[in-house]
């Protein structure tokens, strides 16, 4: 029996690619999570930057614990299996009024993981509405491998602006509108995208990626992940610390390392030519 979803949730899961909304925090402890962010971007003078976005499990104590949270884990064991790695814990931030966007793209077409069970956690802290660039999402879409290309484009926020240049139906598109709080789920092979934030709110979500220890990473000798829950019989990921606090030094060397390897073929095109830039000592 499921921990967290119902039966029909995961069934939808599986017809669909998503499921969403999943209540995870309250509305105060969705504003408490907002405030560290925010007090820790105060604190250093700037927003999150560059590769700051990227694993800030690693960099902030709270963050490593997010991504522990036993409400967000019971959903995925619900998907993927009571043993559970953690990739990545991502943030996805869009300033008020800003022409950012995220184009349609399958996330297993670069990501290098040859599971079709890794699961993401979106979860919100603050509104994710139209106006604010909320995820959108067409259902059935990770059936099927759609066409990519890269555009490297500057407002775009993924790593090579990649985007499907067919296959998608924008009257199906469906809208993922999450409260402060919420979460959706998706499937490493939805298609989905995102607008710009027109609102006059910052839009801030969190992307966890969570995978079966089976998995494989296929286009490096070498990735990290965080085991959350269970046991890895497998030992195809090298396991990463938590921090004991911000920018634990061990950590942050660990996050140099890991983001190094990432970026040595998520920013390449087809050709193994590096045409983005993704400095990591900004973390």
């Amino acid at each position: 029996m499921p921990r967290r979803l119902t039966e029909a949730q995961v069934a939808q899961y599986r017809r669909d690619g998503f499921y969403f909304p999943v209540p995870v925090f309250s509305p105060e402890e969705a504003l408490d999570l907002r405030k560290r962010l925010e007090t820790f971007e105060s604190g250093q003078g700037h927003v999150l930057q560059g590769t700051q976005r990227l694993k800030t499990n690693l960099l902030l104590p709270w963050v490593d614990r997010l991504i522990r949270t036993p409400q967000i884990l019971d959903a995925v064991e619900d998907l993927i299996g009571p043993d559970i790695l953690c990739w990545s814990a991502q943030f996805w931030t869009k300033e008020p009024k800003t022409v950012d966007y995220v184009s349609w793209h399958q996330d297993h077409q670069y990501w290098g993981l040859d599971s079709a069970e890794v699961v993401t956690a979106w979860i919100a802290l603050s509104p994710a509405t139209i106006e604010s660039g909320c995820m959108r999402m067409q259902p059935g879409s990770h059936l099927v491998q759609l066409p990519h290309r890269d555009l490297f484009e500057k407002t775009n926020m993924l790593s090579r602006g990649q985007t499907i240049t067919e296959g998608i139906d924008e009257a199906r598109a469906v809208n993922v509108i999450l409260a402060p709080g919420e979460m959706s789920l998706h499937q490493v092979r939805i298609a989905h995208a995102s607008t710009s934030n027109r609102s006059d709110d910052r839009r801030i979500g969190i992307s966890i990626r969570y995978m079966p220890p089976q998995t494989r990473q296929q286009l490096a000798e070498w990735d990290s992940a965080a085991l959350v829950r269970g046991e890895d019989r497998y030992g195809h990921f090298v396991h990463e610390p938590s921090p004991e606090r911000e920018f634990d030094p061990p950590c942050v060397e660990f996050h140099r390392k890991t983001l190094t390897n990432l970026v040595s073929f998520l920013y390449k095109d087809a050709a193994g030519e590096q045409k983005a830039e993704y400095r990591v000592e900004e973390a």
